[in-house]
């Protein structure tokens, strides 16, 4: 704890100076310009992305079903997807007649797919894709075509002035992300000992998103992991961490796989599991860099002693059988000095690879859920929804990850921001007003610590970094959910 606690005031002191966590700059009433370069962004920040918002409205204009990523939509959604819908013009037929050539069977997999297409597009009105035709991900590949197609669209439908009349609701919902992703990354970086240097070129982005409904998607393009959330009343926060996590360990899992390689017969054994995603079973590196962001993940969720033997006991049953002596392991380092970027080779070393193995022959894996049965509840089976995971350009791993937000627990009761004409669609350019806004607010977000001591802000965005004091000076709590401005 000695140790935990000096370094978690060394990156207070050093994040000051370097720390990149960043909100979207407030919005500009001028003609977009062209967007900073990959290079120059923040390397942590919560921002909005009107590629998003203009593929999404293409999407319910073309006719695709939005209540199949989201449930219980707000009035001011349902509305926008009428309008759209009712849309009509060349461009608008074009884009019709694309989507029925494109559409796959699975409507969750076509949405997936647009996403992808949103996240490798340049801004509008071009949408030009960023990265070079070698670089892109296969999904936004397959919809090459479609930019010219959405440029027309966006330019006929004026998108960009509706985009203008939803920026309030934008960042809104950027505000309420920028507590629990910067309680994420504090949390993360001074339990691993690892320092966020603002002149890096990887970065993690937290992109809002209300259109996006209950789906929670992660991407990773070689150093630019990207998450997409949309309007939960409680904050994604297993999410939001298994994100990050991948984010500040994935290079280490590169940088150590000879090292690492040496259990690679534990996989042997894993692959015989049904739940373990197909993607794993002839890739070790994968595989080893998943169970070390699951092991992690349950240092830093403080579960009871049953809770934790049962999480232990699923994760292996699902076939990530190298959690448990990964987990086991970490409590060396939490007894050490050096960062894990440092300590993971030791931590390899003393993986008992022989006994594993001899222990795992009596293993019984879990079976694989009959088709049509209920979702497990988040947490329960993590990689059945980590849909995608191939070698990036750049050496570090490709994910495309979506979780239905339906399955959260700690759910809190949701009402809508409604009232202000600034926060709706207010007639401009032959738009109606809308009754309603896009994103929920969560009553009571604000609440207590489970020591009794208020929340607060424990590290929040300003240029600079703060920390909290606790009620009654109780120890900085990771599982906080803090509020921001607005009643959020």
């Amino acid at each position: 704890m000695a140790s935990f606690m000096r370094f978690a005031m060394l990156t207070l002191s050093m994040l000051a100076a370097s720390v990149a966590i960043a909100q979207t700059a407030p919005p500009q009433n001028k003609k977009a310009e062209a967007p900073p370069q990959r290079e120059s962004r923040r390397a942590v920040a919560v921002e909005t992305r009107q590629q998003l918002f203009a593929t999404l409205c293409a999407l319910d204009a073309a006719g695709f079903d939005s209540s199949v990523v989201a449930t219980n939509q707000s009035a001011g959604r349902a509305q926008l997807r009428e309008r759209m819908r009712a849309l009509q013009g060349p461009a608008v037929e074009a884009l019709r007649k694309y989507y029925q050539e494109h559409a796959l069977a699975d409507p969750g997999v076509t949405f997936s797919r647009f996403v992808s297409f949103a996240l490798a597009a340049g801004p509008p009105p071009k949408f030009t894709f960023e990265m070079r035709r070698e670089d892109l991900p296969p999904d936004a590949l397959a919809l090459e075509s479609f930019n010219e197609v959405l440029a027309n669209f966006y330019r006929e439908s004026q998108l960009d002035q509706l985009w203008q009349h939803y920026q309030p609701d934008y960042e809104r919902g950027v505000e309420f992300y920028s507590a629990p992703l910067s309680e994420v990354a504090f949390t993360a970086t001074s339990y691993l000992r690892e320092i966020l240097k603002s002149n890096s070129p990887r970065t993690f982005s937290l992109y809002v998103e209300p259109l996006a409904g209950r789906k929670t998607n992660f991407r990773n393009y070689g150093d630019h992991y990207e998450l997409v959330v949309g309007p939960i009343a409680d904050p994604p926060m297993d999410d939001i961490r298994h994100a990050f996590l991948h984010f500040i360990l994935d290079p280490m899992a590169i940088r150590y796989r000879t090292q690492a390689a040496r259990a690679a017969p534990l996989l042997e054994y894993a692959a015989h599991a049904p739940l373990l995603p197909v993607e794993f079973h002839d890739d070790f590196s994968a595989f080893f860099d998943e169970c070390l962001v699951r092991a992690v993940e349950l240092r830093l969720r403080h579960l009871s002693p049953a809770n934790l033997a049962s999480a232990i006991d699923q994760a292996e049953s699902s076939g990530f059988v190298m959690v448990r002596p990964i987990y086991a392991g970490l409590s060396g380092f939490e007894k050490s000095e050096p960062a894990m970027s440092y300590y993971l080779p030791d931590l390899i070393k003393g993986i008992d690879v022989a006994g594993e193995s001899r222990r795992l022959r009596g293993v019984k894996f879990a079976e694989a859920a009959p088709a049509g049965q209920a979702p497990e509840k988040h947490g329960a089976a993590v990689a059945k929804r980590i849909d995608h995971s191939v070698r990036g350009a750049s050496g570090t791993y490709q994910h495309k990850r979506e979780a239905d937000g339906a399955g959260h627990h700690h759910r809190r009761d949701a009402g809508l921001v409604a009232g202000r004409d600034d926060h709706v669609l207010d007639g401009a350019a032959g738009w109606a007003s809308a009754a309603a806004a896009l994103w929920p607010v969560c009553s009571g977000i604000a609440g207590k610590n489970r020591r009794g001591g208020a929340l607060g802000g424990a590290f929040r965005f300003d240029g600079r970094v703060h920390l909290a004091a606790a009620a009654g000076g109780a120890a900085f709590d990771r599982h906080t959910r803090g509020g921001g401005a607005d009643g959020l």
